[in-house]
């Protein structure tokens, strides 16, 4: 077999990474990779190197991972083969302060390829009466329970309390959720997963203090439960109605696991 070489073509302090497309087997295609790299950004001093390849090449996919490579974005349909279909280009890159081999470096190049699906982390409150809490926003026509999108490394509870703090201005402990539900795409949002906590029964002076301290949120409203239909989704309601009959547990799209239409 022919020496098989990885070039790197530098400008500046910047580089890109580059291989012919003749067959080698993925060892020795991670290994020249691996080690192309690690001459560029450490022997020669590099700062970044950059790497683009066709999306239907997962050999060079998988050496790319191995050697650290970050996926940072994807070209739609630039690239026409011989079909006449056009298919994505991906975007790879390794920056010298990247860390690359242990744990760290294993989950940098992990977050970069997963699929991404948000969390977001609202809580029931109730009155003395049994009126539900909701929040009237500003960039919506359905109201919703307080709370909202969970930050990076953020946990739903604290992403929780932290929404209904920034909200409303209610400082609150929650403990374990009632309910998580799986939550399809809807408007402009992907799909989601969602954990619903117990804020508890506030007594009257404090239901009397919870005013919109954000400004997303027009207003805050106590509604009736057998009321609260004819302001949230269908998928809110559903959640809701088990919530109030006393269900927690695990629900996709407001829908018991295994009931007909989930």
């Amino acid at each position: 077999m022919s020496e098989f070489l990885v070039e790197v073509d530098a400008d500046g302090d910047a580089g890109r990474l580059r291989w012919g497309e003749q067959e080698v087997d993925l060892a020795t295609l991670s290994r020249a990779v691996s080690l192309a790299s690690d001459d560029a950004l450490v022997g020669r001093g590099l700062r970044r190197l950059q790497v683009e390849l066709p999306a239907w090449d997962a050999p060079a996919r998988t050496a790319l991972h191995r050697a650290g490579f970050r996926l940072e974005g994807r070209l739609r349909s630039v690239i026409e083969r011989p079909e006449g279909v056009y298919h994505d280009l991906l975007v790879y890159a390794r920056l010298a302060v990247d860390p690359v081999y242990g744990p760290h470096g294993h989950s940098g190049v992990l977050d970069s390829i997963l699929p991404t699906k948000r969390v977001i982390a609202h809580a029931l409150f109730r009155d003395a009466g049994g009126r539900v809490l909701l929040l009237e926003t500003t960039y919506k026509d359905d109201w919703e329970l307080p709370g909202g999108v969970a930050e990076v490394g953020e946990s739903p509870r604290l992403a929780a309390e932290r929404e209904i703090r920034e909200e409303i201005g209610l400082e609150v402990t929650l403990g374990a959720p009632l309910l998580a539900d799986w939550m399809p795409p809807y408007l402009s949002w992907s799909d989601a997963v969602e954990f619903i906590f117990d804020g508890g029964v506030l007594d009257a002076a404090t239901a009397a203090r919870v005013v919109p301290s954000d400004r997303e949120i027009r207003a805050v409203h106590w509604v009736e439960p057998t009321a609260v239909g004819d302001h949230v989704t269908a998928l809110s309601q559903r959640r809701l109605a088990l919530l109030l009959g006393g269900f927690t547990g695990y629900t996709e799209a407001g829908h018991l696991v295994g009931d007909e239409g989930a």
